[in-house]
């Protein structure tokens, strides 16, 4: 038994842009991975404060102070401005009392950096002038080295600052970009339900128009021929009987006629029907194959014996053969090789065309003619798949029930 294939894994690269790209307040496991980073943040301010001389190291009330700031980041994306007002609120007085002033620093910057990717710009450049002003005020009352360190050192606020921008804007420029593709493949599907649904409304009306009459005229006459028989048996006349029977049978014709050319209306495909097989009226049916193929330059191979075919399924495949040869003929390329095969075989007639064709327009989904297609052989009971072949070109395949019972069914 064949085992299901998995789905191949995302590649490195492509799982950090989509990280990168994800909006930071939907991303999936948002507190779990902001909990992990707020540790690993932790870990290395640690080791900072105890191996990197800058400033004392840390008292009690340091060490306290020290893992606020950490803390406060496990829910920097639920709450990008509160954490950074947290970060703050601690670091301030953690650099006033000349503890290791590098320890905070990977923490505050990653605060900064999810408020610049969550935040408008404006409100962006807002918050980092008052974070350096804070920070340089902070230090210059400490140490006036210390002080003019932290300005010469604040281009790196403003480095993150900048990278946090760039991100929401990558992001909003990504999700606007996935919307329209949203929006165009919604419409897409629209246009296409409507089309259908506008035809099948036109079927439904044109056969009503047609078979409402008819059938109105047969129900009277029968009526009559019932009244006939049950109000005076004794008497019978055989005559009025007989010309009930005989209305009937030419309203049968006629509405059969009528049908006929209907259904050869709607089949048309919209030329003025002073050209082709059905110009003449009837339906068209699988001996009009040869020149439809002929004018398209394609290879017939028609094998269904003496089989009984429905009218209905002969115009059916008659039509699905011309819209892949038109298909084919406008999409596959200069110099592209049709081949039309069908064949009767196990109670349906089955119609296979296929074309070389090497042309990208010819896909699945462009356009209605597939839809349309699809719709024919439903019409008479049957199936239809069309898509790219393996060794490139194009292939349609239908399968149509042969009885006139199954495809009127």
């Amino acid at each position: 038994m064949q085992q299901p294939q998995t789905a191949a894994r995302p590649r490195l690269g492509e799982r950090v842009l989509t990280a990168v790209s994800r909006d930071p307040l939907t991303s999936p496991h948002r507190a779990r991975n902001d909990a992990v980073l707020a540790a690993a943040v932790g870990a290395l301010a640690l080791v900072l404060a105890l191996t990197v001389q800058s400033g004392r190291r840390p008292d009690a009330l340091g060490w306290v102070l020290l893992a606020g700031s950490v803390v406060a980041l496990a829910w920097r994306r639920s709450r990008p401005m509160a954490v950074l007002l947290a970060v703050l609120l601690c670091i301030v007085p953690y650099h006033a009392a000349d503890n290791t002033h590098i320890a905070p620093v990977p923490g505050s910057l990653l605060a900064l950096y999810t408020v610049a990717a969550t935040a408008r710009p404006l409100h962006t450049l807002l918050i980092g002038i008052g974070v350096i002003g804070a920070a340089v005020t902070v230090m210059f009352q400490v140490d006036s080295h210390q002080g003019l360190e932290t300005l010469r050192t604040s281009g790196w606020i403003l480095a993150v600052l900048i990278f946090g921008v760039d991100v929401r804007t990558y992001r909003r420029y990504i999700a606007s970009v996935v919307g329209r593709a949203e929006r165009a493949e919604r419409t897409r599907e629209e246009e296409a339900a409507r089309r259908v649904a506008e035809e099948r409304l036109r079927i439904a009306r044109d056969l009503h128009d047609l078979l409402a009459h008819s059938i109105t005229l047969i129900g009277v006459q029968t009526s009559v021929a019932s009244h006939v028989l049950t109000v005076d048996p004794d008497r019978l006349d055989r005559a009025a009987i007989a010309k009930a029977l005989d209305d009937i049978t030419d309203t049968c014709r006629t509405a059969r006629g009528e049908l006929r050319t209907t259904l050869e209306v709607l089949r048309a495909d919209g030329s003025d029907g002073s050209d082709g097989p059905d110009a003449a009226g009837p339906l068209p049916d699988l001996s009009a194959l040869p020149g439809l193929v002929r004018a398209a330059r394609a290879d017939l191979e028609v094998r269904t014996g003496r089989t009984r075919i429905a009218p209905a399924v002969e115009a059916a495949a008659y039509r699905i053969v011309q819209e892949s040869l038109t298909n084919a003929v406008r999409h596959g390329g200069p110099g592209v090789r049709i081949r039309v095969a069908v064949a009767a075989a196990d109670g349906h007639l089955r119609v296979t065309v296929t074309d070389d064709g090497t042309a990208p327009g010819a896909t699945e989904g462009s356009g209605y003619g597939i839809v349309g297609m699809r719709e024919r052989a439903r019409s008479v009971g049957g199936t239809l798949a069309a898509g790219p072949r393996d060794g490139g070109g194009f292939e349609v395949a239908a399968a149509l029930p042969l009885q006139q019972s199954e495809a009127l069914a």
